[in-house]
């Protein structure tokens, strides 16, 4: 097993869990409910990590988090529909619908 993501956000973590389990990629959360235990242990050994099961998958699990990181951490964009201005992680206009 290899360490694949972590993240203080479990949400975020969750997410690379769910984008690779659509992709048939097998993974295991650890640390999943010790963010109690900061200030007993340091914050960053309470992260949640996200574990991949098949090391011969790290190639391809490493490419589909990379792709997700770096939609998440785009540039913003402008729909041409109503000009509401919206994240790079959301790939519909909040306001109408319309697609990036």
């Amino acid at each position: 097993m290899k360490l694949i993501y972590t993240h203080e956000n479990k949400l975020l973590v969750e997410n690379a869990r769910n984008l690779l389990q659509m992709e048939g990629i097998e993974t295991v959360m650890k640390n999943e409910f010790s963010s109690g235990a900061a200030g007993d242990l340091a914050p960053l050994d309470t992260w949640p990590e996200l574990w991949l099961v098949e090391d011969a998958q790290l190639a391809v699990a490493t490419t589909l988090i990379e792709k997700m990181e770096e939609q998440a951490n785009g540039a913003d964009w402008r729909c041409n529909n109503c000009q509401e201005i919206n994240g790079a992680a959301f790939e519909v206009c909040w306001s109408c619908g319309t697609p990036a």
